[in-house]
Order: structure tokens, then sequence, then C-alpha cells
């Protein structure tokens, strides 16, 4: 009998992998590293959907062989597989993208905090989620207030409803640039405002103090604790904000005086 020359041996294991019905000969091909044999494997028709699943498990499965698993028949009307494949690292964005739109809200969530998904489709689908807070009922909203990523926290603690802002407010993805975006729009309602301005953690980091004793929605007794913390040259300058109401400018103003005048009159050292 003539032996096998590689390339041949090759040929036929992959034939071998495309042709396979039963659960024994399936199980032989899991561990395959040829990518030509994975081709033929994940084209099998008889794989199910664990199949599919397992074989997606595999962080190092080439990109042409998450494709053929993506046409499988199994997979195209199979939720689980499609998650599974919007998930993978090698997945084509051809074949992400369309999977995205149908997607479950918690199920985007979860694909936004999956390490391994490209950062350009964690935006997509924070923009998905985005599109659908309209209609998500109250209960979804502070989940995903909790659970979300920092952005889509950022955007529920603008509500008129003051638990859904203190739940976003506790986000452990939120971060202070997010805070300073939404204390730079120019419609804000005054419960948020008043909620940051009270909060044991947001309210002690400078650059958000700042911000809030330049906001006209901030209570003035939170402004007025703020100030003695705060940079004399940065005081000054946040006065030219427009938005600034006059008596806070005033108020600041009058307090940078104070403390000049204090530095002036302390006698040099030595």
């Amino acid at each position: 009998m003539a032996t096998l020359s590689p390339r041949e041996h090759l040929q036929q294991r992959a034939e071998q992998a495309a042709a396979a019905s039963s659960r024994a000969a399936i199980e032989s091909f899991f561990r395959e590293t040829a990518k030509e044999v994975l081709i033929a494997l994940a084209r099998n028709p008889h794989l199910q959907e664990r199949d599919l699943l397992r074989l997606l498990e595999r962080g190092d499965l080439p990109r042409e062989v998450v494709r053929e698993l993506a046409n499988h028949p199994e997979a195209r009307h199979n939720y689980t597989v499609r998650f599974a494949l919007v998930r993978h690292p090698k997945t084509p964005r051809l074949v992400s993208l369309p999977i995205i739109k149908f997607l479950y809200l918690f199920d985007l969530v979860r694909l936004t905090q999956t390490p391994a998904v490209p950062s350009d489709l964690k935006i997509i689908a924070e923009e998905t989620i985005l599109k659908k807070l309209e209609g998500v009922p109250r209960g979804e909203k502070i989940a995903l207030a909790r659970r979300g990523t920092g952005r889509l926290a950022a955007s529920l603690l603008v509500s008129p409803d003051p638990e859904l802002t203190r739940v976003a407010l506790e986000n452990p993805y939120l971060t202070e640039g997010h805070l300073l975006k939404v204390l730079a729009h120019e419609n804000l309602l005054p419960v948020v405002v008043e909620l940051l301005a009270k909060h044991e953690r947001w309210s002690l980091r400078y650059h958000v103090r700042l911000a809030l004793i330049r906001n006209p929605l901030t209570p003035l007794a939170r402004v007025l604790a703020f100030l003695p913390e705060m940079a004399v040259a940065d005081l000054r300058e946040i006065c030219l904000d427009h938005r600034m109401p006059d008596p806070v400018r005033k108020y600041v103003h009058a307090h940078c005086a104070v403390r000049l005048n204090k530095q002036r009159q302390i006698p040099p050292r030595g």
C-alpha cells in the first residue's frame, strides 16, 4: 500500500471531517489545528449547536473557519450561536454587524464588556442600546445604569427619576470624564446637578467641583462649600463662563479677593 504524502493525508483528513456523522467521529476533530481540516469540519452539516459553540470557544480559530461557521445552517437561525459568533475575536465585521442589530438588550451589554470584541463593535453595541432606551421599562433601565458601560450610565443619569440618577452615579465604569460631559449639557435637570453636587465620591473630584461651581443649577450652599478648596486662578477663569449666574460670580470674585488679601498680609518667612 502506497504511503500518503503529507498533502494527501491532510486532504483525506479534511474529507473525513466534512463527512463525519457519528458523535465519536465528530469528536475526533475538535483538537485539530490544520486550517484546511477545520474549514471542512465547519462545513459539516451534522454539526449541532453544541459543536458550533465548542469550536467558537477556541480563540485560535482562523478567520476563514469562523466565516464558515457563520454560514453553517445551524448558525443562521440559532441565537446562541450567533451571539457566540459576534463575541469571537476572529469574526469578520461583515458577519458581526448584522447580528448586533438583533441582540437582546443585556446581551448587547455583555458584548460591550467582552475584552476580545473590537472597540468599534463595542461602540456600535452601545449606540444600539442607546437607540432602544426610550422603550425600555424602568426596572431594566435601573439594571442598565448599574451594570452598563460608563457611557450608558452617563446617558441614564440625565433623568428626572432620582433613583435612576443615584444608581448611575454608583456605576463602576463611570468616569470623571463622563460626568464633565454631562455637566456641560445645556438642559440638565436640577435634580441631576443637585444629586451630583452632594455625592460623597464625585463631589470631591477637583474638576467636577469646578464644573459644578460654574453650573447655574448647582445649589449656592454647595458652591460656597467648594470654594475654599479651589485654586484662585481656576476660580477666576471659570468666572468667564457666560452660564454662571451673576450672584454666584460675585460670590466667587469676593472669595478670591479675600484670599488674595490674606496672602498679601502673610509676612515672608525668615
